[in-house]
């Protein structure tokens, strides 16, 4: 398995409840695929760098894991089905 990060943004217009199931989810596709999470970073609200489908700010969120293809490829699906994760981005990070 391979290190990987992914970023997401999540809107703000949801309630507190609503944006932890939206979390949950994504970290329920990587650890029901046999994937590892390492490290989870909620960086709270902040505003975008510009509007993205009429939204001005959104809730930051990292995601550091071990996964392989099917897991990144499942994940991808996911955040682009889900209507509440404005962008996302993963990436693999170096081996060391």
């Amino acid at each position: 398995m391979k290190n990987y990060e992914m970023m997401f943004i999540v809107k703000t217009t949801l309630e507190e409840a609503a944006v932890k199931n939206v979390v949950e989810s994504l970290k329920s596709v990587v650890t029901d695929l046999k994937g590892k999470i390492t490290n989870v970073k909620e960086m709270g609200q902040r505003t975008l760098a510009y509007p993205i489908n009429k939204e001005v700010s959104g809730f930051y969120y990292v995601f550091n894991f071990e996964a392989n293809n099917d897991i990144i490829n499942e994940l991808n699906r996911k955040a682009r089905i889900n209507e509440n994760i404005i962008r996302h981005l993963i990436i693999k990070l170096d081996e060391e």
